[in-house]
């Protein structure tokens, strides 16, 4: 390839490509900060038992192990959360700690790609604290979580 060529083949090649940035939305979102790691992989069980008080101090060791949190609404759906007020970071951190299984109200920009919903939190706006107290279903850490040979005597 000559020379002259290159610079017409990459405006070419930069004019057919899609744009690699995507402009974001604006959304309140209600729900939980979860524990991602958890929740999508179903390591501690199905969805129903990896929030709340019944997955807390799992939540707390999985966000300072750096496991990324999420945002789990009423819904179901659930936003990867990319970074937190307070925090200059990525999503961690001890404002990931403060907020681990609370509800909350959050605002922030929304981004959508490949399926995956992210979302940046500027504000959060309210701050339930732990409202799902499913130990009681479940207890601290669901019994299935514990390995048999831990129960024999």
């Amino acid at each position: 390839m000559t020379r002259s060529f290159a610079p017409a083949l990459l405006i070419a090649a930069l004019a057919t490509s899609p744009a690699l940035g995507q402009e974001g939305e604006r959304i309140t979102v209600e729900g939980e900060i979860i524990d991602t790691w958890c929740y999508f992989s179903g390591v501690m069980g199905g969805p129903e038992a990896v929030v709340g008080t019944a997955h807390h101090t799992c939540a707390l060791w999985c966000s300072a192990g750096g496991i990324p949190v999420g945002l789990l609404t009423a819904e179901g759906d659930v936003y990867m959360v990319l970074k937190l007020p307070g925090t200059d970071r990525l999503a961690g951190g001890d404002t990931a700690l403060k907020l681990a299984s609370h509800s909350v109200t959050a605002e922030g920009m929304h981004y959508s790609r490949d399926g995956l919903d992210y979302i940046i939190v500027e504000e959060v706006v309210a701050d339930a604290g732990i409202t799902n107290l499913n130990h009681e279903d479940y207890g601290v850490v669901p019994g299935f979580a514990i390995p048999d040979d831990a129960l024999e005597p």
